[in-house]
């Protein structure tokens, strides 16, 4: 077994097959598939804990949790389909219970659904049988199974009544149905004619009301598990945008509108969620009217680095799912992409277009192809059938970068540095830049379908596999410096030596092939015919090499020679990795797993395998601080893994890696971003002004305000503090009187209350004498309802028996009809099938109808003997509360002789304060009088700050007329500017031209200078002939007195100087010198005019640009002081305008002082009035 263990760490994806594949299990939690895990991810603390899958499942079909959020159901498919039930409070998600269908073969269960109790569950098996299974899941008992629908119309989803435990909602193709559980079996409970629709989704909104979507568009809402409505979603008001709902019938239920699927339904406290269509989802809101409103519209917003061809926004809404507290929600999308948005801010922000953003990051949505790490970066390189390159931070969990292509990418390799990155494309390999925010191509290598592609450890050079052939690359000088042929199959995969001097490759005709990267010669060699190998790496000392393909064995290779074999189960080996430390050695299989293999290989099957994931793995990689094992698959998942020993600590490697955080920009975005800093900053402040200048004006008003406010305050203290002296003077005086005055009443009352008692006990015999009269009439009404009862029962009795007798031979006699209109329809197969179709539904219909109605009598009866029985035991009751109403009689008489002994002591103490009171009203009529004259006062200054208040208008308003000529004036102005700047742009277009076809000359004229160059040549190449001849004439003069010599020497000369066609040459030779001269002089002359021609334009141009900026000087200085002059306008106004509420805020509040003491003195008289 190997000492060095491997930790499931993090992943990115998701897997998209997977029915509701996307749940909350808190409000920070969300649950999804991802390879052959289900992860449970912690949005804010950005971690993740994984649920592993069963090792001979076949893929995971379906997701259901419960209720209350503990429990998650996964169902996974193979020979026996099965559901597991984990318990998601468990730190590892511990396995409660595994269900299966008992004696059924079942390939696959396609949904689920828990009770809202947690204790039950369903699934619904696929086709052909589509059979629905109803557990009681902790004792793993099978309550009940039916038929929901026949081969060809497939169910698409299953729900509890969140209400009922007991019913059930079935919806697909044709399909949707009621079941309620009762007698240990499952009852259909409605048939609604839905043939011809095909439902996607559906969701409980009341214990009654079910509103299901279509591929159509439609929004059906069933009541009772009757189709009673439709909500249009393309009619919408204008006013409240309320949405049109309209009542529908059984025979126009094949009509409606045309518009995009309806995937998804989500219900919650205000209303439901639906998906309209590719990427938007729709919010709904109960209204009074019993209807839905639709109240807003989420969409998922485009993606700047997505390809033209796949837009972001045009992606099909799989699932949805909303916190427990409705906080935030989540969708899944048919590209595996995972959004949320936030409903707080939805309710906050109802006027802006609200957009989804993703939940952690953006996955890949097609299966990975490739995969590479760098040295000095914690950074990680795929490529996928999505077009898309991505860069992951393994360390952060991020994406770092991506980019869509126009083309798929077949693999990708990263620079040691981690700021180049080299892909491969169908006809292309490219070199490009890893900058801050984007990848950008700057070379291109015609190296077409590379599937393999690998950075040397130094960086300085790059192979790439096309077809059999390796090519390797400089990375400084772009040269092909080899070509490693010798495969007769396509390559499948490279490594290269620690020290770059070495290059292993493997491939489909079963050679691995050991290259020298200097000479480009094969050092070594293995080949094995019967295998295709997939996967190829050195070992940590790189003396040996591990091989894996399709004949299920890991090999190791040593000098041409296969040392070990280990040999695997049933399933193959698609990729291998060696760790630095050289401990262990993982493989991926086609199956998804990992294996931890110890290394010195073993000679038996020992290893330690993982679920990974649920697609054979492409590729896989050990970081070289040996922290992380990286593996990608077919399923497009990421998944990183943490090696660590059985102890759970990290391997220590040899070498010390520093990451470093250098990052390459372009000069232009730097430019660009430092200004756009400096606007900001000039923005920011010219908004610290603005605020300053307004908390200042602030500041002044509220201390104003306070003045004021703190001086009435002062006033009324003073005032409040003089009535309370007065108040207690009061007071004092009248309880000296009242204390005299309630010792008389006390006289007088005791001689009442002596007479009173001698009425009451009169009284009081009489009201005896009634009670024992009513107690005989309630004995004898009791005794006749009770034989009243034993009548109705007994009728009732009677007449059940005769509706039974009645119905039973009605029933008979229908059963012959149904016989006769059997044996009629058996004569008349042939001719008459749809016909006895039609009459055999009807019939059962009509039975149905008649048991309902009959079933409705029962229930109506049996409502009326209980109603008989509720009205006796009223009667008992009212007996009880007639003896207790006596009784409270009793005591009510003694209460009221208090009170009335009370209430004549109030009158007497209320007629000596109506005397006192009297006597106020006369003292507050003298100083109402007083306070009226000081509001007439008042009133006079009033006036006179209305006048004032029409003299600040009047000046507002001229103030207005001056600052709107000057404002028509900075309009002309901005006019004049554009104009200008018009007139620049056509200048500017003409010196472009002008400059073109000054290059298209020099062109001509470095042509043209070439040409004399090579004239040239020929003039001096002649010269040189001509004095060499010279030479050969002045030797053979001095053979002028040997003849033969002389002519020996003649004929030499002759041969080697004299030519037959040597006339004509010199002739043409003329003539192309003289075309050659006339085009020089013409081409001199048009050189000569354009130069003048552009030295005036440039001049002309210049002035033209000073007078412009001129122009623009004095615009710019009569926009600034025009500006000035609008903001002390402003301030002006403001000044003015807070004069004005100071001086009305002023009037308001002196006549209310003045009429708060008038108002108090009135309240006082009609309290004691």
């Amino acid at each position: 077994m190997a000492t060095v263990v491997a930790q499931s760490h993090f992943i990115f994806g998701l897997r998209t097959a997977v029915t509701n594949n996307l749940c909350f299990f808190d409000e920070q939690t969300v649950v999804f598939p991802c390879g052959n895990n289900c992860v449970c991810y912690n949005t804010f603390q950005r971690c993740q804990r994984f649920i592993p899958g069963s090792e001979k499942s076949q893929g995971m079909q379906a997701l259901a949790i419960s209720a209350n959020k503990r429990y998650l159901a996964v169902s996974e498919c193979g020979e026996k389909a099965s559901i597991t039930v984990f318990d998601l409070q468990h730190e590892q998600g511990r396995k409660r219970k595994v269900l299966t269908a008992g004696e059924m073969l079942v390939e696959e269960f396609v949904c689920m659904a828990f009770s809202p109790d947690s204790k039950y569950l369903i699934g619904q098996t696929g086709g052909p049988e589509w059979m629905l299974i109803f557990w009681l899941w902790e004792k793993q008992k099978v309550l009940a199974t039916v038929k929901t629908s026949n081969p060809n119309n497939p169910v698409r989803q299953v729900s509890f009544n969140p209400y009922n435990n007991m019913q059930l909602c079935v919806s697909g193709t044709g399909v949707f149905k009621l079941f309620r559980y009762s007698e240990g079996a499952l009852k259909q409970s409605s048939f609604p004619k839905v043939e011809s629709i095909n439902f996607l989704c559906h969701a409980w909104m009341t214990a009654e009301r079910v509103i299901a979507g279509t591929d159509t568009g439609r929004l059906l809402v069933f009541e009772s598990g009757d189709l009673r409505r439709e909500i249009n979603m393309a009619v919408q008001g204008h006013s409240d945008r309320q949405v049109e709902i309209k009542k529908i019938k059984d025979t126009d239920v094949d009509e409606g509108p045309t518009v995009s699927r309806i995937t998804a339904i989500l219900s919650y406290s205000k209303g439901f969620a639906c998906s309209v269509g590719p990427g938007s989802v729709c919010l709904f809101e109960k209204t009074e009217e019993d209807g839905y409103r639709k109240s807003r519209e989420i969409r998922i917003p485009a993606d700047p680095c997505s390809n033209e061809f796949t837009p972001a926004e045009c992606q099909q809404i799989d699932t949805m799912c909303i916190s427990p507290a409705e906080e935030t929600l989540a969708i899944s999308t048919d590209r595996g992409q995972l959004y949320s948005v936030s409903l707080s801010l939805a309710e906050m922000n109802k006027e802006e277009q609200l957009h989804f953003e993703f939940l952690s990051q953006s996955f890949h949505s097609k299966s990975i192809t490739d995969l590479s790490v760098c040295i000095r970066k914690p950074l990680v390189a795929t490529c996928s059938l999505d077009h898309s390159v991505r860069i992951w931070n393994y360390e952060t969990k991020v994406l770092e970068l991506y980019k869509e292509f126009q083309e798929e990418a077949y693999s990708v390799a990263l620079h040691p540095t981690g700021l180049f990155i080299l892909v491969g494309f169908s006809d292309k390999i490219r070199l490009m830049n890893l900058l801050i925010d984007d990848i950008r191509t700057f070379k291109e290598f015609t190296v077409r379908g590379c599937r393999e592609c690998a950075f040397s450890h130094g960086g300085h050079m790059f192979a790439a596999v096309n077809g059999n052939v390796i090519h390797i690359y400089s990375v400084t000088s772009f040269e092909n410096i080899l070509n490693l042929k010798g495969h007769n199959g396509k390559v499948r995969a490279i490594e290269w030596s620690l020290d770059d001097s070495r290059l292993v490759s493997c491939g489909m005709d079963g050679a691995v092939y050991e290259w020298n990267t200097q000479t480009g010669k094969r050092g070594s060699e293995s080949v094995l015919k019967s295998c295709s190998y997939t996967g190829v790496a050195f070992s940590s000392d790189c003396r040996t090499i591990l091989a894996v393909g399709t004949d299920l064995t890991l090999k190791e290779i040593q000098d041409c020679q296969i040392l070990r074999e280990v040999p695997a189960d049933d399933v193959a080996h698609t990729a291998v990795a060696v760790s630095r430390s050289g401990k262990v050695v993982f493989t991926g299989t086609s199956s998804g797993t990992i294996r931890a293999i110890k290394y010195p290989l073993p000679i038996q099957k020992e290893w330690i395998m993982y679920q990974a994931h649920c697609g054979p793995i492409s590729k896989m990689v050990i970081t070289f601080d040996d922290q992380f094992l990286l593996t990608v698959s077919e399923d497009s998942c990421l998944s990183m893994w943490k090696i660590i020993d059985k102890e759970g600590r990290g391997l220590k490697s040899n070498k010390q890696i520093i990451h470093t955080e250098e990052v390459l920009i372009t000069k232009s975005d730097l430019e660009e971003k430092t200004q756009n800093m400096l606007e900001l900053k000039m923005r920011l402040e010219e908004l610290q002004m603005e605020n300053e200048y307004q908390l200042r004006l602030k500041d002044m008003n509220y201390n104003e305000k306070m003045k004021e406010l703190s001086d009435k305050f002062t006033q009324q203290i003073e005032a409040l503090k003089t009535t309370q002296q007065v108040m207690k003077t009061e007071m004092e005086k009248q309880a000296h009187e009242h204390q005299q005055k309630s010792a008389e009443v006390t006289m007088k009352h005791s001689k009442e209350v002596k007479d009173l008692e001698l009425s009451y006990s009169q009284r009081l015999i009489v009201e005896h004498e009634r009670y024992q009269d009513l107690q005989h009439k309630c004995q004898r009404m009791q005794e006749d309802y009770e034989k009243q009862l034993k009548d109705a029962a007994e009728s009732k009795i009677q007449a059940v028996e005769e509706l039974t007798q009645l119905f039973e031979a009605r029933l008979q006699d229908k059963t012959q009809l149904l016989a006769q209109c059997q044996e009629e329809a058996q004569q008349q197969i042939s001719e008459f099938k749809e016909t006895i179709k039609q009459v055999e539904e009807d019939e059962e219909r009509k039975i149905h109808d008649i048991q309902i109605k009959y079933e409705k009598k029962l229930h109506t009866e049996k409502e009326t003997n209980a109603t008989l029985k509720g009205e006796t035991a009223i009667m008992t009751q009212k007996f009880y509360s007639l003896q207790r109403q006596i009784d409270e009689r009793c005591t009510d008489i003694n209460q009221l002789k208090q009170e009335r002994q009370r209430l004549l002591g109030l009158i007497r103490s209320l007629e000596s304060d109506i005397e006192d009171l009297k006597r106020q009203i006369s003292g507050h009529e003298k100083t109402n009088q007083d306070k009226d004259r000081t509001i007439s006062g008042l009133k006079r200054k009033n006036q006179e700050l209305e006048k004032l208040r029409f003299v600040l208008d009047f000046q507002l308003n001229e103030l207005k007329k001056q600052t709107e000529p000057q404002q028509d004036n900075i309009n002309e102005k901005k006019e004049r500017i554009h104009q200008l700047e018009e007139e620049l742009v056509q200048m500017d277009k003409s010196n472009t031209q002008l400059k073109l076809t000054v290059t298209d000359l020099k062109l001509k004229l470095r042509t043209r200078d070439k040409e004399m160059h090579k004239e040239m040549q020929k003039v001096k190449d002649l010269e040189t002939h001509l004095q060499r001849l010279r030479s050969d004439l002045h030797n053979c003069a001095s053979f002028m007195q040997e003849p033969r010599k002389l002519k020996d020497s003649v004929q030499m000369i002759y041969a080697h100087y004299v030519q037959t066609d040597g006339v004509e040459n010199s002739s043409v030779d003329d003539e192309i010198q003289r075309v050659f001269r006339r085009q020089r002089d013409h081409l001199e002359k048009t050189v000569a005019s354009l130069k003048t021609r552009l030295a005036k334009s440039a001049e002309e141009h210049e002035k033209v640009y000073v007078k412009i900026m001129k122009e623009n000087v004095t615009l710019i200085t009569e926009i600034n002081e025009l500006r000035k002059e609008l903001r002390l306008a402003r301030t002006q106004l403001k000044e003015y305008k807070a004069q004005l509420s100071i001086f009305k805020k002023s009037n308001k509040s002196r006549p209310n002082s003045v009429e708060e003491p008038r108002k108090e003195t009135t309240q006082d008289v009609n309290l004691h009035g």
